[in-house]
Parts: C-alpha cells; sequence; structure tokens
C-alpha cells in the first residue's frame, strides 16, 4: 500500500498488505480478545474509551500532520479532526453506561425488560477523507457496547489505519479489541463472509455501498451504510444573499470539498439569485489554494489524481449542457493534485453536476421559482444525506425541514456530525444510524428478557 502526498504526487513510504495467514492471525486473536472483553462492566469499558480520548490528544499534533499528509486536508482541518475524535470517545465514555441499561417493559410477566447485548466482531470498512473520525464515530459505541472491531482502511492512508490502532494500545485496550487489517478493498468479500464477522459498518461511495450491501445480505449479516449525498443549500428570499454566499463557499469547500455533507447543490430563490451568485462566485475565486501544511491555506489538494479526472469530466459535461462557469472549472497548474474552486450556474436536472456527487470543491447553482420549487428540487435526488435551509424566518426553515428527504437538515448553519445526534441517510444515501444512542443500538442485539 502507498502512501502518496496530494501536495506534491510523490511517494511518502509503502506499507506491506497483511498476508492471508496475518489476516487470519489477528481475526482470531480479535475473537478471543471479544469473549473477554463482552464480559467486562460497561464502566470499564468506558474508562478506556475516556483514555482513547487522552491518548488521541497527547499526539494530536502527529496525528494531524499524518492526516494532512496523506489525505491532504488542511492542517486547522486535520487538528480539528483530532480534537472532534477525542471528544467522541469523551462522548460515549459518559453515555454508555446510561446508553446499554436494561429497559424494563410493563407486561402480563413478573419482569419483562430489554437488555443490549453486543453482537461480536463488527467489520469497520472505512474512508480516506475523514481518515480518523470516521472509524472513531464507527468504533467508539461499537467497543462501548462491548464489541471489538476489525478496521479495513482505505489502501491510500495506511499510516492513519496504524495510527489507529496505535491509539486503543496506548489507551491500554487488550489486544485485539480493535485491530487493524491492511488488505486491499478485493478482500473485504471474504472479510464479510468470514464466521467471526457479525456486522459491517461501511462509509463509502453508493458503489461500494451496493456491493458490501449484497455480500452481507447474502451472508445474513447486519449493515449501516452512509454513502455518498448531494446536499441542497437552500436559499429563501428572505435570506441575506451576500452573507449566505460567505457561509456556502466555507459549506462547499469543507475538507477541500471532499465530504459527503458538504453542500453541493444550491438551490436559490428567484428574487436573490442573482446576488448570491456574483457573492458566490467572488468568495469561491477568492480562496486561498495552496499547501495544506501552511495555516493560510483554506482550501488543499484533491486526495487522489484519478479524483481530478472525474470531477472535470463532470464540470464539462455539465458546461456542454448549458450550465453556465462562473469561476474555475480547470486543474491548477502546479505540482500535486489541485483544483481550482468553481461555481456553476444556470445547472439544471439531468446535468451532471445536478444528478451525481461532485467530490471536490465544485458547486452547482440551481435557481427556483420560489420555496416551493426548492424544495421539489432538493428531493429530486437519489441521495438524501443532509441539507440546509438558509432564510431570515427559521420556523419557515423547520416546516422545509420536516418535508426534506435528508437524515440531517440544518437550519442556517452547514451540515455536520456531532455524537450527541443520529447521523446517516436515506434513499441511496445509506440506512442505518451512526453517533448518539442510535448509533448504539446498531451494534447490539435488543434481546427481550420475559420472566413469570
Amino acid at each position: 500500500m502507498k502512501a502518496i502526498d496530494p501536495a506534491t504526487g510523490r511517494l511518502i513510504r509503502e506499507y506491506p498488505e497483511h498476508p492471508p495467514e496475518e489476516v487470519e492471525r489477528r481475526i482470531a486473536r480479535a475473537a478471543a480478545a471479544f469473549r473477554a472483553w463482552r464480559e467486562r462492566p460497561v464502566e470499564a469499558r468506558a474508562s478506556l474509551l475516556a483514555a482513547a480520548g487522552a491518548a488521541l490528544r497527547r499526539r494530536r499534533d502527529a496525528y494531524a500532520a499524518l492526516m494532512t499528509a496523506e489525505m491532504g486536508k488542511t492542517i486547522g482541518g486535520s487538528e480539528a479532526e483530532v480534537d472532534k475524535c477525542a471528544a467522541g470517545c469523551d462522548y460515549f465514555a459518559e453515555h454508555a453506561a446510561a446508553f446499554l441499561a436494561p429497559r424494563p417493559i410493563p407486561t402480563d410477566a413478573s419482569s419483562s425488560y430489554v437488555r443490549c447485548d453486543p453482537l461480536g466482531l463488527v467489520l469497520a470498512v472505512m474512508p480516506w477523507n475523514f481518515p480518523f473520525w470516521q472509524a472513531i464515530r464507527c468504533a467508539a459505541p461499537a467497543l462501548a457496547a462491548g464489541n471489538a472491531v476489525l478496521l479495513k482502511h482505505a489502501s491510500n492512508v495506511p499510516g492513519c489505519a496504524l495510527a489507529l490502532e496505535e491509539v486503543f494500545q496506548a489507551a491500554g485496550f487488550p489486544d485485539g479489541v480493535f485491530t487493524t487489517l491492511l488488505v486491499p478493498a478485493r478482500a473485504v468479500e471474504g472479510l464479510i463472509r468470514h464466521p467471526e464477522v457479525r456486522a459491517v459498518s461501511l462509509t463509502g461511495s453508493e458503489e461500494a455501498g451496493v456491493q458490501v450491501a449484497a455480500k452481507a445480505g447474502a451472508a445474513v449479516k447486519k449493515t449501516v451504510l452512509e454513502l455518498g449525498g448531494s446536499d441542497p443549500f437552500i436559499v429563501l428570499a428572505d435570506a441575506d444573499p451576500e452573507a449566505t454566499a460567505v457561509a456556502a463557499a466555507a459549506a462547499r469547500t469543507i475538507n477541500n470539498g471532499e465530504s459527503c455533507i458538504a453542500a453541493k447543490r444550491f438551490l436559490v430563490e428567484e428574487p436573490v439569485a442573482e446576488r448570491f451568485e456574483a457573492a458566490f462566485a467572488a468568495r469561491m475565486a477568492s480562496l486561498r489554494v495552496g499547501d495544506p501544511r501552511e495555516r493560510e491555506t483554506e482550501v488543499g489538494p484533491l486526495a487522489r489524481e484519478d479524483l481530478i479526472a472525474t470531477l472535470q469530466a463532470q464540470v464539462d459535461r455539465s458546461v456542454a449542457a448549458g450550465a453556465r462557469l462562473l469561476t474555475g472549472g480547470r486543474r491548477l497548474e502546479r505540482e500535486g493534485f489541485f483544483y481550482a474552486p468553481t461555481v456553476l450556474a444556470r445547472v439544471s436536472p439531468g446535468m451532471a453536476a445536478f444528478d451525481e456527487e461532485t467530490f471536490g470543491p465544485v458547486a452547482a447553482v440551481t435557481r427556483a421559482r420560489d420555496a416551493e420549487e426548492a424544495l421539489e428540487l432538493a428531493n429530486r435526488s437519489r441521495f438524501g444525506l443532509g441539507a440546509s435551509v438558509w432564510t431570515g424566518d427559521p420556523r419557515r426553515g423547520e416546516a422545509l425541514a420536516a418535508r426534506l428527504e435528508a437524515g440531517s437538515v440544518v437550519v442556517n448553519g452547514a451540515v455536520k456530525s456531532d455524537p450527541r445526534l443520529p447521523f446517516g441517510g436515506v434513499k441511496h444515501s445509506g440506512y442505518g444510524r451512526e453517533l448518539s444512542e442510535a448509533g448504539v443500538r446498531e451494534v447490539v442485539n435488543l434481546k427481550t428478557v420475559w420472566v413469570r
């Protein structure tokens, strides 16, 4: 496995894949560790999870630099990601006992209740764009519940994959409770079929989700899928178009634009559309693109060179279909995998920028006659991960939120994941929920106990 610096295109380091016999040894160790781990009191598991949060904070600078080197996120974004991981560990450490406590339910029995028992080994198939957070948001609730976790990380962030295993070792977790497997994507099918694996959590592309769901379904194993998104960003006529345009640029370029919940489709009511488009294009054009290690950089490189070709094809097809290029629309002429922040106007359904997920700093603006048409356009997508509504009347925003087909809706703010709230999507953005109490309940056996 090769770690390539996206800012230069140069090789950082090669990591040997785990051969099949090493994979089997690690799975066997994880299975043995699970049998002891599940018997530990929840308070003891929570204590170690809090220690994992402390371990993350101790090595914050090193882990942030590693993320920036392997996938190109800005150093400030990497530091914030480590902080968020630590806070997520703290949250589940604090609330695990309450989330997992048996729930009495009165029936005709002398005693009847629902208890939360761990499932076993949870296979976490994780992407590169938030290389620490997406693994932690799966692992923290799963480990708190008494499961063991096998991490199959994206092949372009092998250093991050090994560092995550190091975090739990440093926190004092028993060997095998969290295990990294350095294997290619083609090995996932075999891991899903493995008799010790009881559930699969995937964050990744729509295509990857379809494949994992099919394999897991054939093996009758539970899945949680967090897939792609084409999040609508609705701007109503009573919003301040210039101020909202600044927020729109930040929402589109978070993590260099490589985020499932980044705003991608900007649906703007006609009365403020012209002002919004002008301010939005100006703000996107002014963003500082450069070395993600420099504090002043606002947008870094894409994680891989092939992502540039995909993004360019989507922009070109949209322009050929009638979209208007306001700014950007090209690869930057410098070493590394940099793409100019881009705004397309006059985008309509049927264009690539509207129908497909654009994974990079490309924004598609579509005008709507009124709020009702904006809502209809927002829901005219096979994706349903997040959405935001921008308005001077928050109650009006809440009314639209009830009708938006998305797993998360934010009024006058950017969509983000929060350990306290359920996170996940509908339609082709996946199913199941991560984080909060809902995330814990995805990785347990809700066992009914009835006693006469």
